[in-house]
């Protein structure tokens, strides 16, 4: 069921979608592991990006490790100058805004992270809510993130879309009963995004940009 007067809706995650972070968090992670007494090849890793770190952890240990998660932290937070936002991302949640959809960020990061790349996109007045891990009572690829940000921005399920980077958002936006459009820029290919269910595939976000009035977001505002 819909939320009554809930509106059409974007909901975008954020690392390797908008901003350009998935190889930082994969240095972060080994880093993290490393430094815990254990190993695991940095590939193994970055398939995993875009989980929570509890589950990260689960896959690459066999255990969760809070210990793991804290270390991590610690070594992103010492790249976040690295981050880079991708070209047309900002944009691109203006172009929505103002066609008159509800632009939600589903991040699934700690909160300050979160405000930190609100203000590296500049997209704070175009955006109607953002989400952080305090809003997931369990990470990606559970649904959690999406059904806070659906709530969070008033969105009608039935007429979103999600667009993320990673499997992980594919099942987690099936399982909340959405469609996902997918881009490339977070390491995943178009072929295994494809095979995981999303609905179409961009190169990136400026690729969508270029496109979004002639693509699946386009009958959301007819």
């Amino acid at each position: 069921m819909s939320a009554a007067g809930a509106h059409p809706g974007v909901l975008f995650d954020v690392d390797g979608t908008l901003i350009d972070s998935n190889y930082l968090h994969t240095v972060a992670w080994s880093r993290a592991l490393r430094d815990g007494g254990d190993w695991a090849a940095m590939n193994a890793i970055h398939r995993l990006v875009g989980m929570g770190g509890d589950q990260l952890t689960e896959r690459i240990l066999g255990r969760a490790d809070d210990d793991a998660v804290a270390r991590w932290r610690r070594h992103y937070e010492t790249m976040l100058d690295e981050v880079t936002v991708f070209p047309g991302g900002p944009q691109l949640l203006d172009a929505l805004h103002h066609a008159g959809l509800r632009v939600v960020l589903a991040s699934s990061s700690p909160a300050e992270h979160v405000e930190q790349m609100v203000e590296r996109l500049g997209v704070g007045a175009v955006i109607d809510a953002a989400t952080s891990a305090d809003d997931a009572a369990v990470s990606k690829p559970a649904p959690d993130i999406f059904n806070a940000a659906l709530a969070a921005g008033n969105v009608d399920r039935h007429r979103a879309f999600v667009i993320g980077d990673s499997i992980w958002d594919i099942q987690a936006a099936r399982s909340a009963g959405i469609a996902t459009i997918a881009v490339e820029s977070g390491g995943f290919s178009r072929h295994e995004l494809t095979e995981e269910g999303a609905h179409t595939v961009y190169r990136h976000v400026e690729d969508l940009l270029d496109q979004w009035r002639t693509s699946p977001l386009g009958a959301l505002v007819m």
